[in-house]
């Protein structure tokens, strides 16, 4: 095969890989802190850090030196082996979030099809079979995380879908009543939805889903791929809530840019899996580990957890000043901490491409949601920056 040499990165992307990705017109060349660089040598303040994923920014010092001291170890290695670096990690996280027991995995959706098995063998002795999942909800693209997810964008030509699971409309607490019963083993919810649109479960939503699980018994399984580590200045997203899930999912922020997730249970389901049950090759692979011990001390230790906390509100509260200014095309400013949405009352995608014209990068999400997921080491600066030309956009709009 000979190769065009000719040919621009972006051009051999359409033609080699299948067609998933709606790329971004940009070559990026490096990161460092906030900013990613393009090969034409422009600079980018990117305020959706890697979908979530980048929460200590880019080219991060502790992270890389976390990661060059385990190669010079080992890359990889059987999980028939210890490995010091999860067991690090694991310490940390359990120590962090209260839970008895994890199960590290490679990504997000594969911990939630670990969790859907967790809860599923929970299940067995009581004859709990029924999983609830919420409207809008998005967990994971493989066939249990999309039977799980209510978002027909993404399920459409995939089913038939898991047996024996239900959505319940969002924040609808009689809805949720109906469709709870003895037979039911666990729902699944963000406790505030990503791709969704930044969706916060109300206080009313959360105390039914307590006292429903006092009177049947059944699981509260949360996402916090998204919220979780540290992102909505707590660990957890659900902790602003007042709930106690049984398991718990995260993953993005968690490998400090490298592929891991993690499933974390409490008394309940701590001895439900025995060996040879569930497992991986690649799960809590030592390096994506070592990093993330990079990423706890940061975030726990180094207070970026609280940081992420109060950035986030001064942009919210900035955001809802805008919304005052501009109430018909601002309809509602949703989220909590460094998880922000912008709704408005159009297509968001032309402003997200005016601000990347000017060299911020955020993310439109459902359509109308202006998504901000920016790493917790963003400076008010670089916020008021950004409030300055989406106010400006908003402003062209208007006149």
């Amino acid at each position: 095969m000979r190769f065009n040499m000719s040919e621009s990165t972006i051009e051999k992307e359409a033609k080699f890989f299948f067609h998933t990705f709606h790329r971004l017109p940009l070559e990026i060349d490096r990161g460092e802190g906030v900013y990613l660089y393009s090969k034409d040598g422009k600079r980018y303040v990117d305020f959706f850090g890697g979908l979530a994923v980048n929460a200590l920014g880019y080219n991060h010092p502790r992270i890389n030196a976390a990661i060059e001291k385990q190669i010079h170890r080992y890359i990889h290695l059987s999980n028939y082996f210890v490995q010091d670096a999860q067991v690090d990690l694991a310490e940390r996280i359990i120590a962090a979030s209260g839970f008895k027991r994890i199960f590290f995995s490679n990504s997000g959706t594969e911990a939630v099809e670990g969790a859907i098995k967790l809860a599923r063998k929970w299940g067995q002795k009581s004859g709990k079979t029924r999983l609830l999942n919420l409207s809008n909800s998005f967990h994971g693209r493989t066939m249990g995380a999309l039977s799980l997810t209510d978002r027909p964008k993404y399920r459409e030509g995939y089913d038939p879908f898991l047996q024996n699971t239900e959505t319940v409309q969002f924040n609808d607490i009689n809805d949720l009543r109906v469709k709870t019963n003895e037979q039911t083993l666990g729902v699944i919810l963000e406790f505030i939805q990503g791709e969704g649109g930044i969706n916060v479960i109300t206080k009313e939503f959360a105390d039914e889903l307590n006292a429903l699980q006092q009177k049947f018994g059944f699981l509260v399984l949360a996402d916090e791929i998204q919220a979780g580590v540290g992102r909505t200045g707590r660990f957890f997203g659900f902790e602003h809530m007042d709930v106690h899930p049984d398991i718990v999912v995260i993953a993005k922020a968690i490998g400090g840019g490298l592929p891991l997730g993690a499933i974390l249970g409490n008394e309940r389901v701590a001895d439900v899996f025995s060996y040879g049950e569930h497992g991986t090759t690649f799960g809590g692979n030592p390096v994506a580990c070592a990093a993330g011990c990079a990423v706890m001390e940061e975030v726990i230790q180094k207070g970026l957890m609280k940081q992420a906390g109060t950035i986030g509100a001064y942009i919210k509260s900035k955001a809802l000043e805008m919304q005052k200014e501009f109430p018909t095309i601002i309809k509602e400013v949703r989220g909590l901490g460094c998880m922000l949405g912008i709704d408005i009352d159009r297509d968001g995608q032309p402003i997200v491409d005016e601000l990347r014209n000017r060299g911020l990068l955020i993310n439109c999400t459902n359509t109308t949601v202006l998504r901000l997921l920016p790493p917790y080491i963003i400076t008010q600066k670089l916020c008021d920056q950004l409030m300055g030309e989406l106010r400006s956009i908003l402003k062209s709009i208007k006149e």
